[in-house]
């Protein structure tokens, strides 16, 4: 999501009222006149409905519909009215800060439970750990709570003290907490570390306010630490601030080269974003990690970067989200987030993707691109072609299309114990959870890179047995690598947090492996390049039919 920083003025609620009356449009009368008529017959039906619809309707409900239709049939998903409590959320999102606590939390087994407390939060100074079931709040219980309500409920002002009584693994008795609130700050990047042959890595999951600031933070303490080419990974990142979207490409960039323009039907809109300042890392191998839910902000980086010949783009096609948002106030503290604008790669591109299809090209829902095969994605025959400044060919239409396709798939018996767990899902969740923290707790002289031993195994297939989970242990068997990959993360998560956890997802991912084999071999971006299209060239004499 692309949101504009700027707030413009407010709209008229009786502006989108009458806008609904669009349908009692009548031929022969003037534009004012037609105003008129629209904005009366609407009040008429809207009267007469709640006086008389054969099941009770307040005015208000039918003003919300009538809103609510307006903009469903505009047929752009990222428009939509805002209450007070949508607004409060999308500022955490760009923000990055709210007052609370400092936790992770999610419903198991029918209790918000805490997945991970934030680190230097006040949770994390209290005690509380990963597993903690929150079964009262200031003497209250929390049994009907979801996890909205919780979300809601844990936030407040800083300085507000709070009693939370938790329910913890191996501990008989529930332990009750006094935490005070504290400004929580959600970092953009929640991992950056060194692989081997002095490659960093920095995963910027959101484009908040700090983004910019923490990534530049990250990349120069991994200089130091002797990173002499970097992975961006954007595979998770969902965009955000479109100014955070700019300055990161600028980190990068040189003075003056275009990083995106936008185009509207309102002409103040139509503008050109240039990079500022020089490139903070000249001559720094980069190789930007893109996938179907990289979108908007994200997009933007890599487009920039794609197409100033600045960074190898690696992984799966992204989402496709090539429109800018703005949010308007409205009277009684409601907002209205509208596209207000399409925007462009430097080279022209536009990456929109049609709403409804997905990145594997079948029906998606709005909001999250379809599973399934990759192939149509990343065909490119279809898109239309563009030229680089250094002269590579690059597509537009549908996602950035990486200049190397890796994608990290389940074989086939990995696929079918996955499937087969699909029905059961919400369980497994649940139990993998519960078997991650029961096993930090079991085993305190775990060290980080603990292999998942057949010992492990063994006693996961039976708390799945245990907690109505039934799988084939022969299907079990079959696709153990899944499950060692599950475990693996979901046991460093409760142990040490998201870094380490983030560790071991990588380190059985393809996508990182190439990227990270590509930038050993590299000197410079240029050398990048060379090496990258050795890749290419090799993967494709390895394919059916190559002579």
């Amino acid at each position: 999501m692309i949101m504009r920083r700027s707030i413009l003025a407010p709209l008229a609620v009786g502006g989108i009222a009458l806008a609904t009356g669009g349908w009692f449009l009548q031929r022969g009368v003037d534009q004012e006149q037609n105003v008129y008529v629209q904005e009366k017959l609407f009040d008429e039906v809207v009267n007469r409905v709640s006086d008389s619809f054969v099941d009770k309707k307040e005015p208000s409900q039918l003003y919300q519909m009538a809103i609510d239709g307006l903009l469903e049939e505009l047929g752009d998903p990222h428009t939509s009215f805002m209450t007070p409590k949508d607004y409060t959320t999308l500022k955490v999102q760009t923000q990055g800060e709210y007052g609370g606590l400092g936790m992770q939390i999610g419903k198991r087994d029918g209790w918000i439970t805490v997945i991970a407390p934030l680190p230097n939060t006040p949770a994390e100074r209290a005690g509380v750990l990963s597993g903690d079931q929150i079964t009262e709040f200031n003497g209250k219980t929390t049994k009907e709570w979801d996890e909205d309500l919780a979300v809601n409920t844990l936030r407040g002002p800083k300085g507000t003290t709070i009693e939370l009584k938790v329910q913890r693994v191996g501990v008989e008795q529930p332990i009750t907490f006094k935490i005070t609130r504290d400004e929580i700050r959600v970092r953009a990047v929640p991992s950056s570390y060194m692989l081997e042959g002095n490659v960093g890595y920095a995963e910027l999951s959101v484009f908040s306010e700090s983004a910019t600031d923490e990534l530049r933070a990250a990349i120069n303490a991994l200089r130091k630490q002797g990173a002499k080419g970097m992975i961006l990974d954007l595979r998770n990142n969902p965009g955000g601030l479109l100014d955070q979207g700019v300055t990161v490409s600028d980190l990068f960039l040189n003075r003056g080269q275009l990083v995106v323009e936008t185009k509207s039907r309102v002409p103040n809109q139509n503008q050109k974003a240039l990079a500022s300042d020089p490139d903070e890392y000249p001559g720094l191998p980069v190789v930007v990690l893109v996938g179907p839910y990289s979108a908007s902000a994200a997009e933007i980086v890599a487009g920039a970067l794609q197409d100033h010949d600045r960074a190898l783009v690696i992984g799966r096609t992204t989402y496709g989200k090539g429109s800018v948002q703005q949010v308007f106030p409205l009277s009684n503290q409601n907002y209205l987030k509208m596209t207000t604008a399409r925007w462009y790669t430097p080279v022209g591109r536009s990456i929109q993707r049609p709403y409804g299809i997905g990145t594997d090209g079948t029906a998606a829902t709005d909001d999250a691109p379809a599973s399934g095969s990759e192939a149509p994605a990343n065909d490119t025959t279809k898109k239309p072609a563009f030229k680089t400044d250094g002269g590579r060919t690059v597509y537009g239409g549908g996602g950035i299309h990486p200049d190397i396709i890796v994608v990290d798939s389940l074989t086939t018996s990995e696929r079918a114990l996955f499937e087969s767990l699909q029905k059961h899902w919400p369980k497994f969740l649940d139990t993998r959870f519960r078997f991650g923290v029961r096993w930090v707790r079991e085993h305190s002289d775990l060290q980080p890179g603990f292999a998942v031993t057949p010992e492990i195994l063994d006693a996961f297939h039976k708390a799945l047995q245990d907690g109505g989970v039934s799988i084939d242990r022969r299907i079990y068997d079959a696709g153990v690598a899944w499950i060692r990959t599950q475990l693996a993360y979901e046991i460093s998560n409760s142990k040490w947090g998201t870094q380490e956890a983030r560790k071991r997802v990588n380190a059985e991912s393809q996508e990182v492996a190439v990227a990270a084999d590509l930038l050993r071999r590299a000197q410079t971006p240029q050398g990048l390049f060379k090496v990258g299209e050795a890749f290419n060239a090799e993967q494709k004499s390895k394919m059916p039919g190559a002579k």
